[in-house]
């Protein structure tokens, strides 16, 4: 089992399979978020569709992965802090290129506050920019 499979799932107290030590593996290798549909053409059919989801699913619960929403459907990015259950934080600006297609965190540019009129709460923020990123630009 590779190293950062093996502590993300001791750190979030997860029982180690090979779907979820695959899955790692390909999001921990990316710098742009994944779709579902990626992942099952990443991992060539090893895992059935459920699965693959229920994996993800139990990432996101967990605070390994976020999800990132875009024009095309839902994609799926590692955490870069330490997040929890009980404290997932991903608060940041996401850009969807329109070359390439590729969405990227950027984790450095922090979602602006919104103050909700009253009876509104939220539980989930996502901003998504879209443009050019710079591999496309030259």
């Amino acid at each position: 089992m590779n190293t950062f499979a093996k502590d993300t799932l001791r750190l979030h107290e997860l029982r180690h399979t090979s779907c979820r030590e695959d899955i790692l593996d390909i999001l921990h290798h990316q710098d742009s978020a994944l779709s579902h549909g990626d992942l099952e053409s990443g991992l060539q059919e090893r895992y059935d569709r459920v699965t693959i989801y229920r994996t993800l699913k139990t990432f996101v619960d967990k605070g390994i992965i976020h999800k990132v929403l875009d024009e095309e459907g839902l994609r799926y990015a590692l955490c870069k802090d330490v997040c929890h259950s009980h404290d997932h934080h991903h608060d940041h600006v996401h850009f969807k290129c329109q070359m390439c297609g590729k969405t990227t965190c950027l984790d450095d540019i922090h979602i602006p506050a919104v103050k909700l009129p009253q009876g509104f709460s939220s539980t989930e923020m996502n901003l998504l920019i879209q443009g050019t990123c710079p591999l496309c630009s030259k």
